[in-house]
């Protein structure tokens, strides 16, 4: 075995240039092309607006300008400006900001020690101009590097600060700014700060009502059981209704950031709720019926916030201040207070929160016998017909550390033995796992949950991922839908997104839910082979190749061998993230795709099928030329 040294040569130091362009994960979290809305090239927009929406908090600028094009991006507020002396420093110095004042930035939305360098360093061009007091200064960098400054000069711009950047293509490959994604990030802005109005592209984005706005534009009215309830205090906002779905829909946020994975306020909110509703109606409710179908959204303020990574998707803060009340007492007796208080006054709003939960009560208990053998028929099937093939970290002395891993893990879905034969042959067994179909699911559009109980494979399926009670016990980051690209695996496939849509909606909105990609051709010669999944990929494949092509057309998962397959899941696995937009209905959705033949539906399928008719005759055409 070869001898390794280490010695002083062993020892390196990373100006902090390089340091975020070696490791951009610890700033900005995952990368990507801009095809998913928290890829890298979003959150280093969201660095840039932080600084601005902080200035409009301090009352100081009540526009911004935003404006994308050919993949520059251009932000201007009107805040305070940077002072001019200091400009350089703020945008390429780590931990240089006014942030680390309290007395000027109270709460804000993170130090200003590292947002804003992050971007500059992972932008190959990037621009920042102050100004000030009937003056500016300017400055342009380079991969973080100065490549051009000005001197203090007068000047007739109104003060504010004024950040353009374009991100560096060698890191952020083939990227391409959605502008659906960056208009729903304005709306959250606006949202959480009533009276800011935001200019992107020529569309102005404005709300007087804070998060009572917030839920109006994303819920379907006709699925509300009682107007949104909104409330309002020194450093804490809320909307709470309650919907006619199954779970339970947040939108959380701490000092204008989007908390996506919740936190100690969320936590705080949902227990609030609960403590509330039992002191109101002086009755100890089993917790479930009342969260069960809550659509809610909270706002705090928090000084000096501690968040459990760089991207601030998580509060980890115990107290609302150095000296204050912690959290959870401020959350949970805010909510206590107004809460109740509105239900007293408005009698008609208790009423309807009382009856959901007493429909939620009575069928809770009346699938309770059927879901103890359910639950029995589960663990038996799990035993002896081997549906389930895990990953090892879920066993022994590793499944301690489950819950620490969990975000590596994966489960495939699949129909059939000989697909789900090749992935168990081909998967990582530390960290995916295969979930085996038996024949098409059931359609349980329109169903309630004791449905799913009553029916072997539904019940197996949410044992496997053991979201009986909820995502705090789910068991896989990634839930992959993986069936054959044929009519037959369509229809699986459509059935499986119902089944999740209609009982587990928060599997789909807090993202755990994907497609697998996988390759509809093979073509290769002697020298070359290439995995192809369209029809373009197959014409430019058989153009690069220099011998005689031979082409195999996949028809099933099970035609791929292990060997193959293993490409195909592993570094450069191809998932399609299922989605939904904040606005959208799921009643209404699985009613246009899954109930009664509506004229609609069969206009859509004829326009579509028209659609493919031409894109095949124009195929059949090519390839004769």
């Amino acid at each position: 075995m070869a001898q390794v040294t280490y010695t002083e040569d062993n020892i390196k130091s990373l100006d902090w240039k390089e340091h975020i362009r070696l490791r951009p994960g610890m700033y900005i979290g995952k990368l990507g092309d801009g095809s998913t809305d928290d890829d890298g090239i979003y959150v280093l927009i969201k660095e840039i607006l932080d600084n601005s929406i902080d200035e409009f908090v301090m009352g100081h600028g009540k526009v911004i300008d935003i404006k994308i094009d050919n993949g520059y991006v251009i932000i201007r507020d009107y805040g305070r400006g940077i002072p001019l002396g200091k400009v350089i420093d703020c945008v390429s110095k780590i931990n240089t900001g006014g942030k680390y004042d309290s007395k000027a930035f109270k709460k804000s939305v993170g130090l200003n020690g590292v947002g804003t360098k992050a971007v500059n360093a992972l932008s190959e061009y990037f621009k920042v101009a102050a100004y000030r007091d009937g003056k500016s200064k300017t400055a342009e960098f380079k991969l973080g590097e100065l490549t051009n400054e000005s001197r203090i000069t007068k000047s007739k711009e109104k003060n504010g600060t004024l950040i353009e950047f374009r991100p560096d293509d060698s890191i952020f490959k083939n990227y391409t700014f959605n502008s659906e994604f960056v208009a729903n990030r304005l709306w959250d802005y606006v949202y959480l700060n009533a009276g800011l109005k935001i200019q992107f592209n020529k569309e102005t984005f404005y709300s007087k009502n804070g998060l009572l706005d917030l839920l109006t534009h994303r819920t379907n009215p006709d699925a509300l059981l009682y107007p949104i309830i909104h409330l309002k205090g020194d450093d804490i906002e809320i909307a709470l209704t309650h919907g006619t779905q199954y779970g339970e829909q947040y939108y959380s946020f701490v000092n204008g950031q989007n908390t996506t994975q919740g936190g100690t306020h969320l936590q705080a909110f949902r227990e609030g709720i609960i403590k509330t509703v039992r002191d109101h109606f002086n009755k100890n409710f089993d917790a479930r019926d009342i969260q069960t179908a809550i659509i809610g959204a909270i706002s705090v303020r928090v000084e000096e916030p501690v968040f459990e990574s760089q991207t601030k998707t998580k509060l980890g803060s115990i107290k609302i201040s150095p000296d204050g009340d912690t959290v959870r007492s401020f959350v949970v007796d805010f909510m206590k207070a107004k809460l109740d208080n509105f239900l007293h006054k408005n009698k008609n709003v208790a009423q309807a929160i009382l009856k959901k939960i007493q429909q939620s009560e009575k069928e809770r208990k009346e699938i309770a016998g059927i879901k103890k053998l359910a639950n029995q028929r589960a663990k038996k099937a799990n035993i002896h017909n081997k549906k389930l093939r895990d990953c090892k970290i879920h066993f022994g002395d590793k499944a301690k550390k489950a819950d620490d891993r969990r975000d590596q893990t994966t489960i495939f879905i699949t129909e059939g033995d000989s697909a789900s034969g090749s992935i168990t042959k081909a998967r990582d067994v530390q960290t995916q796992a295969v979930f085996s179909l038996r024949g098409k699911p059931l359609n349980s559009f329109g169903q309630t949950k004791k449905i799913v109980y009553e029916n072997e494979e539904l019940n197996l399926l949410q044992h496997a991922l053991n979201i009986e009670d909820g995502l705090e016990g789910l068991r896989y980051n990634k839930v992959v839908i993986a069936t054959d690209a044929d009519v037959d695996g369509m229809h699986i496939r459509l059935l499986l997104l119902t089944f999740f849509l209609q009982f587990f909606p928060d599997l789909v909105r807090n993202g755990h839910l994907y497609i697998l990609e996988t390759p509809l051709f093979r073509v290769r010669d002697k020298q070359q082979t290439f995995y192809c999944y369209s029809e373009k990929e197959k014409r430019d494949a058989i153009k690069s190749l220099r011998g005689k092509p031979e082409i195999t057309r996949f028809k099933g998962l099970g035609e791929i061998s292990p060997n193959e397959f293993g490409d195909f899941i592993g570094e450069d696995i191809r998932l399609e993230p299922v989605t939904l937009k904040n606005q959208t209905s799921i009643k209404n959705l699985l009613t246009y795709y899954m109930g009664k033949n509506t004229m609609e539906r069969q206009k859509f399928i004829i326009e579509n099928l028209k659609i493919e008719m031409d894109k095949l005759e124009e195929q059949e055409v090519m390839e004769v030329e």
